[in-house]
């Protein structure tokens, strides 16, 4: 299959003349006449346009239609049913633009009979056209093994030597995985794993494979050697270099491929019962990312214009209990195990933790910690506390929904003894997530870490939505409890 520009032009270009094909053949009058006949369609206006209006209404829907299939025009190695199914869908959503355009402006109208009979036209060729731009060359599908784990990369070199995969070489880092260093010198000399410093940043090893370089050529590397596939052998899949590999296979098209053994099972693509797994690389659907991205915005913004006035009133009531300070700052673990500041509403007495020595956990309970002052029991259990990190929202570092950041030095702790942890930061953090509305903590982290990888395995933009109104109507009812003195 190509990749690259050329892929690019050849689906831009091929969608734009298929599209304008399509309309050209709807506006025959012999097509139109003939549609005519068939019941329902006879309720349409045959008029096919003339002139600057036909050429106009030609542009229009070759614009919309193109603008439509954008995630298709990157290289992706995915499956017939899946080219086929995106296709649709991006169809679709072009056909209900033109439909809206046409609702609310009639003089760029694409008719409606012309719309209806250009319908199933693209839900064939534009599919069809994609297919075929995917076939596969007459030549093996080349790929190269990426990684720092002297082990694995014996490994997965012996699994795809029994595959059909034409291994081309090797990127090797400048420092091996910590685990890899620990072996033997007969074990070094049993997996060709005697490493050399080369010129670029790179090590090289005693091995038949060819050395391509580090990992800065990677980019490079899939180009220039028109790689289809990039087989993944890290020691560490919670490692930036990880990360940064996963990305450069998605921006190029290329597919990731890692040992079944060793690759993190929240990437891997269901049911491959291969040695070599796929890795899940594709992100959400641009749409249903863009609609996630809006709510944040929208969420947050009207959550911190709405809320002014409790926020001014919660200001008053720390500053009059004790005169300290508003905001409460700590570090939180981000995406990708990165950092980032979050500030609460300060709800314990000031400097807490230095006064006591005692952490202060993200899921502390308010009503049990004696640190904690009259005003924050109260924004502790209605959640008001939490304010503020509408902030963290807005600026792009947190979700609505996904999994609670903790700190650092707590994630830390936690993952000695719950493996999966780290998996959670294969997603943006959340304010609130599916652990927080099924009333599960940190403090159990092993019922927590499966509600996280859940819903990391079933995220989309309508889960995120049930997720919300749960929430919304959790702190109804807590609230609703303090108000009636239930709740102490």
């Amino acid at each position: 299959m190509d990749t690259g520009w050329r892929y690019r032009a050849a689906s831009v270009g091929g969608v734009a003349a298929l599209v304008a094909l399509a309309v050209m053949l709807a506006n025959n009058g012999t097509v139109q006449a003939t549609a005519a006949i068939v019941p329902v369609f006879d309720r349409l206006p045959v008029d096919p346009p003339a002139g600057a209006e036909f050429i106009i209404e030609v542009a229009l829907t070759v614009a919309v239609v193109t603008a439509a299939f954008v995630p298709l025009y990157k290289p992706r190695p995915r499956r017939i049913l899946d080219i086929v199914a995106l296709a649709h869908k991006r169809t679709f959503v072009a056909v209900f633009a033109l439909a809206t355009i046409g609702y609310f402006d009639y003089t760029y109208k694409v008719p409606r009979l012309t719309l209806v009979l250009i319908t199933p036209l693209l839900l064939v060729v534009l599919p069809a056209w994609f297919v075929w731009l995917r076939r596969p060359e007459a030549r093996g599908e080349r790929a190269i093994i990426v990684g720092d784990d002297l082990t694995e990369i014996a490994q997965v070199t012996q699994a795809a030597r029994e595959t059909d995969l034409v291994l081309l070489g090797y990127l090797f880092p400048t420092q091996a995985h910590a685990g890899a260093h620990g072996q033997s010198t007969e074990d070094h000399e049993a997996t060709g794993a005697g490493i050399a410093s080369v010129a670029d940043g790179g090590r090289e090893l005693n091995s038949s494979l060819e050395q391509l370089g580090g990992l800065s050529r990677l980019e490079d590397v899939l180009v220039t050697h028109d790689v289809d596939t990039v087989i993944l052998a890290f020691g560490e899949t919670d490692r930036a270099e990880f990360f940064g590999a996963l990305d450069a296979c998605y921006e190029h098209g290329v597919a990731a491929k890692a040992h079944r053994d060793t690759a993190d099972t929240v990437l891997l693509a269901e049911d491959d019962p291969g040695t070599l797994v796929d890795i899940d690389i594709e992100p959400w659907d641009v749409q249903d990312h863009i609609l996630k991205r809006a709510f944040d915005v929208a969420f947050a913004g009207a959550g911190l214009i709405g809320l002014s006035p409790v926020i001014l009133a919660i200001v008053v009531a720390i500053k009059l209990e004790d005169g300290g300070s508003v905001l409460y700052q700590q570090d939180r673990t981000a995406v990708f195990g990165e950092t980032f500041d979050v500030y609460k509403f300060r709800s314990m007495v000031e400097n807490a933790e230095s006064a006591t020595g005692v952490k202060i956990s993200d899921e502390d309970d308010g009503g049990v910690d004696p640190r904690v002052t009259r005003v924050g029991r109260v924004l502790r259990q209605t959640h008001l506390d939490e304010i503020p990190q509408l902030w963290a929202v807005l600026s792009g570092d947190m979700s609505v929904v996904g999994p609670r950041p903790e700190r650092p030095e707590i994630d830390a702790d936690i993952q000695h003894g719950v493996d999966d942890w780290p998996k959670r930061w294969f997603v943006k953090p959340g304010l609130t997530g599916l652990a927080q509305i099924n009333d599960v903590t940190g403090k159990e982290p092993d019922r927590k870490i499966r509600y996280d990888l859940q819903y990391i395995k079933q995220q989309s933009f309508s889960f995120d939505m049930k997720i919300v109104t749960r929430q919304i109507w959790k702190v109804l009812v807590d609230a609703a409890a303090i108000v009636s003195g239930k709740r102490e």
